[in-house]
C-alpha cells in the first residue's frame, strides 16, 4: 500500500493485517553532491515502489524521510528514532528503512536491524526495460532480506 488517500483508507480498514512499514531514507545533497544524491533518491524511490507491489496488503510504503546530507549526525539519528517510536506506537511490528546513503551503512544500535543499505545503481541512462529488469532483481534480494528479518523478529 502506498501513501495516498485510497490506500490509506484501505489500510485503516485492514490494519490488523498490515504489520510492516517501509520508509525510504533519502539524503538531499546540494552542490557537488547533488547529482549523486538525486540518483540515489531515484533508485531508492523506484526500488521501494517495486517492493511495495510484491508485498501489497502486508506493508505500507511511507513517503521518503528526506534530510540534508550535511545535517548533524545526531539530528539524523534522533529523527529516525522519532519515526521508529511513532510507527511502533501506531501498530507497526516491523519497520524497515531502505537507503543508499553510506551514512546509514555503518550505523549500529538501535537501528542496525531495521536499516537495509543497498548500493545505488545509476538509472538515468538506462532503457526502461533494463531498468525494470534490474529493479526486479534488486527486489528479489530485498524480499529475501525482509522475509529473513520477519522470521527473526
Amino acid at each position: 500500500m502506498n501513501w495516498n488517500g485510497k490506500d490509506v483508507e484501505l489500510y485503516l480498514r485492514e490494519k490488523q493485517f498490515i504489520d510492516t512499514a517501509i520508509v525510504p531514507l533519502i539524503s538531499l545533497g546540494l552542490g557537488d553532491n547533488m547529482k549523486q544524491s538525486a540518483s540515489q533518491g531515484e533508485f531508492i524511490s523506484l526500488l521501494t515502489l517495486h517492493l511495495e507491489h510484491q508485498f501489497r496488503g502486508r506493508m505500507l510504503l511511507f513517503p521518503p524521510l528526506t534530510y540534508l546530507l550535511e545535517s548533524d549526525e545526531n539530528l539524523k539519528k534522533n529523527t529516525l528514532q522519532e519515526w521508529e517510536g511513532t510507527l511502533k506506537e501506531n501498530g507497526f511490528l516491523h519497520v524497515f528503512y531502505i537507503t543508499s546513503d553510506s551514512f546509514w551503512r555503518d550505523i549500529k544500535e538501535p537501528f542496525s536491524e531495521n536499516i537495509i543499505w543497498l548500493p545505488s545503481i545509476p538509472l538515468e541512462n538506462m532503457e526502461e526495460k533494463f531498468k525494470h529488469s534490474l529493479l526486479e532483481d534488486q527486489v528479489k534480494q530485498l524480499i529475501n532480506i525482509i522475509v529473513q528479518k520477519w522470521q527473526n523478529i
